[in-house]
């Protein structure tokens, strides 16, 4: 009997022995598959927030201005002050955004002016001055209400005939909800003080 006991010990040993190989080898398996599935997905995002292809969701602010032929003029400022990825991040901002028709009024090669290389710090000074960090709808926003804007100045907010304005000088013509905030569309182009 004892001779049995030693024999079905030795079997039980090499079968756990086995046992923990193969749990080893299949382990070892999962592993190098969750890191290729990591690798893919981090490749697959290499272009940053503005390559994500979603066709469900709400537009980024980005996306909205690029799809509206009136913010032509707005869309080559931000793409050439590099600022498409951050305005395509989850945010959430507000974008007080010129049409093109209030970059027209600019005195004549200002725009022309600051799309240059050179002007790039500038231009985008000017486009900080349009965008505050956080969502204020024209329903929350009142009379002498002071903004902190991304490059570090505020605008006012001025009630005229119960409208918002900003500076008391720039009418929002429409207002568009997007997925990383809220554009208001502005007949005129907000310059720093």
């Amino acid at each position: 009997t004892e001779f049995i006991l030693n024999k079905k010990r030795e079997d039980m040993k090499k079968t756990f022995l086995i046992l923990s190989c193969v749990a080893l080898g299949l382990i070892s398996c999962n592993k190098t598959e969750a890191t290729t599935e990591t690798s893919t997905s981090t490749e697959a995002v290499a272009g940053g927030q503005e390559a994500v292809v979603d066709e469900d969701s709400a537009p980024t602010i980005v996306k909205l201005a690029a799809g509206n032929k009136d913010l032509s003029t707005l869309v080559t400022a931000v793409e050439a002050a590099g600022l498409t990825t951050s305005l395509s991040n989850a945010g959430p901002f507000t974008v007080f955004a010129p049409v093109n028709a209030a970059f027209d009024k600019l005195p004549a090669g200002t725009v022309d002016d600051l799309l240059k290389p050179e002007n790039n710090s500038k231009l985008g000074d000017i486009l900080g001055h349009h965008t505050y960090v956080g969502v204020i709808k024209t329903e929350q926003m009142t009379d002498g209400q002071s903004l902190g804007m991304v490059d570090g100045k505020n605008i006012t907010i001025k009630m005229v005939n119960g409208k918002p304005t900003i500076n008391g000088t720039v009418n929002i013509i429409a207002t568009v909800p997007a997925s990383n905030g809220i554009v208001h569309v502005v007949d005129g182009v907000i310059l720093p003080q």
